[in-house]
């Protein structure tokens, strides 16, 4: 038997005409960046996991396994961690301010079920160590690597840049101040990496708070992620937080954001405080570049000033990165498309249960739907200004998190099974399903008796990460049984121990000798949108705001109760 002659998914072949242009790319950015002094670096491909660990959060998952002599090692998900580390052991602060400068490959898993992305990708960055308030003031050191990007982004052949730009200071602030227990500040830090702002309403809520919470935090937290715009959006950052006492970083975003417009950048430059990496190293400023023809973000920074000392002495450090490869695809993108301006706002709309609610909901909003009535075998609806792309719920997510549908409704069920780089802007209240753990009567002895002897417990499911969560809340190792329908009939046939499924009455469950034993969430239909798209398309904005006034006032679905 042959074998077939494929890379792995998420790696490919550079063939030369290719490979010239990265060359002729790569050999221009860094020209760009030695003229304003940085010298070039290397780092390893592999690290220990540990010391990586010891920087703050990881970027997406790393590849990871164990050498010979024991140690857990990952192939580097990202360089800024490996400069900190290499600064902190390798360089002394007598030598900063130091600026550095790298072209390596990075290697990160795939997101959520995605089988399309890229798993190797290629950064090309700066770091900009030690320069200190005084001659070397942080400021100028963060204009100097924002101005950067964009002209690294202009040498790559993206003339049209937007750069999304906030401090993570307020945040940070309010978070410290708001007298909160830890378990709930990390979940909120959890909902910003995660860009589910829905999330962050449901936590702000007063009835989620601990008594020992402050509400008004609280509500400065869940109104933070929502302020945008330009210099004026600064402003209203500091009207919201300035009676907390929580201005941390502001006059500092403002001045940088003030020198970004004396450079001729105001143009590219939205700030808007919902931009919160993934990294938690950041303790500034922090930005990402988008491309309005591009669905991933084309590179990201910040400043980190307290990542090198997780190795060592704290150094002042700001830097950024873009990814070659996404750079190359916007470039070609521009050159060959339209203006986005006169290109409709797609949405991805659901079929099913929740197409018809999800229709009055767009309709509510002034949005012509009335080919979708009635769409017959047509997939692609085109109204005034609006491009509809009808799809399954599940699928919705895939198609607005690749760029092809700028935003989309489905049901947050379908968000967390998918869990892909989306924003979850606005919960729309309606669609309300409940997701349970259900086995047969009486079975309560006999599964903790194999749980016992065996370690472990079959769940089968139609939503394998849904339930792989809910279990890893618990404390209970589960091996998961993917089936597609009919999920009832794997205790009654011994395939596994329980089931998670959706249930509205419970008529089923019983009809099937089967009883709820416990709940895993309450789902409801979202508008959500690709964060490339949000951040330069003000259509969104506007529609979620919309969207979200028009559930405001409606009641839950009753199914869902309200509560997650």
């Amino acid at each position: 038997m042959g074998i077939d002659l494929v890379t792995p998914l998420g790696f490919r072949d550079v063939l030369t005409a290719e490979a010239a242009e990265r060359e002729r790319i790569t050999r221009g950015v860094q020209d760009l960046f030695a003229s304003h002094g940085y010298l070039p670096v290397e780092t390893p491909t592999l690290e220990v996991m540990d010391v990586m660990a010891l920087g703050g959060r990881l970027p997406a998952s790393s590849f990871r396994f164990f050498d010979s002599q024991g140690d857990l090692l990952a192939m580097r998900p990202d360089v800024t961690l490996q400069i900190a580390r290499m600064c902190a052991t390798r360089i002394g602060a007598a030598e900063e301010p130091l600026k550095l400068r790298y072209t390596q490959r990075v290697f990160r898993e795939m997101e959520g079920r995605s089988q399309a992305q890229a798993r190797e990708l290629t950064q090309i960055g700066i770091e900009s160590i030690g320069a200190r308030d005084g001659a070397g003031e942080p400021v100028q050191a963060d204009t100097e690597v924002v101005a950067l990007c964009v002209q690294a982004l202009a040498v790559a052949g993206v003339a049209e840049v937007a750069l999304a730009i906030a401090t993570v200071g307020p945040l940070r602030a309010l978070l410290e101040r708001s007298g909160a227990p830890s378990a709930w500040k990390q979940a909120i830090l959890n909902a910003y990496h995660a860009s589910d702002l829905v999330e962050v309403d449901r936590l702000c809520a007063p009835e989620n708070l601990d008594a020992a919470t402050a509400p008004a935090y609280a509500q400065a937290i869940r109104a933070l992620p929502r302020v945008r715009g330009g210099l004026e959006a600064i402003d209203e950052a500091r009207q919201l937080v300035a009676p907390l006492g929580c201005t941390d970083g502001l006059d500092r975003l403002q001045a940088l954001c003030e020198r970004l417009e004396g450079d001729g950048l105001a143009a590219a430059v939205l700030v808007d405080f919902s931009v919160i990496s993934l990294f938690d190293y950041y303790t500034g400023i922090v930005f990402e570049a988008y491309s309005p023809y591009l669905g991933s973000p084309l590179g990201s920074g910040g400043r980190y000033d307290n990542t090198i000392g997780a190795y060592g002495a704290d150094r002042p450090a700001a830097g950024f990165a873009v990814f070659l490869e996404r750079a190359m695809e916007a470039a070609a993108a521009e050159g060959s498309t339209s203006a986005r301006a006169q290109r409709p706002l797609r949405i991805a709309v659901p079929k099913g249960a929740l197409n018809a609610q999800a229709l009055d909901a767009l309709a509510a909003c002034g949005l012509d739907v009335d080919g979708l009535r009635d769409p017959g075998r047509q997939l692609v609806i085109t109204a005034p200004g609006v491009e509809y792309i009808i799809v399954r719920p599940s699928d919705a997510p895939a198609f607005v998190a690749s760029g092809a549908a700028d935003c989309g409704i489905c049901g947050r069920d379908s968000l967390d099974e998918a869990a892909l780089p989306v924003v979850e802007l606005a919960d729309l209240r309606f669609g309300g399903c409940r997701f349970v753990v259900a086995q047969p009567q009486g079975a309560s002895g006999s599964i903790a008796e194999r749980y016992r002897r065996l370690g472990s417990i079959r769940v089968a499911t139609k939503y394998p990460r849904i339930a792989l969560d809910h279990f890893a809340r618990t404390g209970m190792q589960a091996e998961i049984v993917k089936l597609n329908g009919n999920i009832e009939l794997a205790p009654l046939t011994g395939i596994a121990e329980c089931i998670v499924d959706i249930t509205a009455t419970g008529t089923t469950l019983r009809e099937n000798n089967l009883e709820v034993v416990e709940d895993v969430l309450d789902s409801t239909a979202r508008f959500f949108a690709n964060p490339c798209a949000l951040r330069t398309d003000e259509r969104i904005v506007e529609l979620a705001q919309q969207l979200a006034a028009n559930a405001e006032g409606s009641e839950y679905d009753p199914i869902a109760g309200g509560t997650r």
